[in-house]
């Protein structure tokens, strides 16, 4: 296996990280917290060779740490995000996993880019990564995202998971009739900002109007009702009535006040969109 990975990243054009060549890099404090800030960015820069030395040793150090803090657990840690950050090795090590995996997936190292995924998945799914934005995310649901595309035959990008930044990914997937894409994008969406949308939503009592700045400080609220149109729009195009009805009609349930800014320089209302796409597909 050594053999075979060596020659696949010379092929590549990357060299491989062994412990020679891994006792160069500079890991500074040792901490997981450090290895994995460092392995991040040279994944940002596309040093698969310094993410392997960083991930790695990562997982050497602390990977028995982060398996007994799996083993005490039963499901992700809630509450404060102290409480979450005190599960330090298990966050950082299922992390850097992630970042392994997605340094094989970005070098066409598809079988190690899987293997490394459900490596994290069985073995470290209850760590939690914190965004710079201010949230957690759960490293083992992303990964199993990225199989679930890897096996699709998509390459999903969620290297911008804002709201707008998925938003902006499902409405070129609308575009392109990539129906999968547009589920992978909108569902990411609703799952990330859908209880911060629900709380917007909660706190009027009609649309926002005042200011543009106004109207996008909801915009959490907005993009979660847009990508629940864009999904509705897409399975009513591909003929699939009753998904699209389950879709629209959350909208308007849970997210009537949301608005979508349109680049031409107004905003419009997706739930009165959906209203129309569903007297549509009633008149089918």
């Amino acid at each position: 296996m050594r053999k075979i990975l060596i020659c696949a990243l010379l092929i590549l054009g990357i060299g491989f990280v062994s412990p020679a060549i891994s006792s160069a890099y500079n890991f500074g404090d040792y901490r997981s917290v450090t290895l994995a800030t460092k392995a991040w960015d040279a994944l940002s820069k596309g040093d698969i060779e310094a993410v392997l030395a960083y991930t790695n040793k990562c997982i050497e150090l602390y990977g028995e740490k982060a398996r007994r803090m799996q083993a005490s657990m039963d499901g992700y840690v809630e509450g404060p995000k102290e409480d979450i950050f005190k599960k330090w090795a298990l966050n950082d090590v299922a992390t850097c996993l992630f970042i392994q995996a997605e340094a094989y997936r970005k070098a066409n190292m598809m079988d190690e880019a899987k293997e490394t995924y459900q490596k994290l998945i069985d073995n470290y799914s209850y760590g939690q990564c914190w965004d710079v934005g201010g949230w957690f995310w759960k490293p083992a649901e992303a990964a199993q995202e990225k199989l679930d595309a890897i096996e699709a035959g998509l390459d999903a990008d969620f290297s911008d998971s804002t709201s707008s930044g998925l938003a902006t990914k499902a409405w070129e997937a609308y575009a392109a009739d990539d129906l999968e894409s547009v589920l992978l994008y909108t569902n990411k969406c609703i799952k990330l900002y859908g209880a911060k949308a629900k709380e917007m939503q909660a706190s009027l009592t009609e649309f926002p109007w005042e200011t543009n700045e106004e109207i996008f400080s909801y915009w959490a609220l907005n993009d979660v009702g847009t990508c629940l149109f864009i999904q509705g729009d897409a399975y009513k195009k591909a003929g699939m009535t009753e998904e699209a009805k389950i879709s629209f009609n959350q909208l308007i349930d849970n997210y009537y006040f949301a608005q979508a800014w349109d680049p031409k320089g107004w905003f419009w209302k997706p739930a009165e969109g959906a209203e129309q796409r569903l007297l549509e597909i009633e008149e089918m």
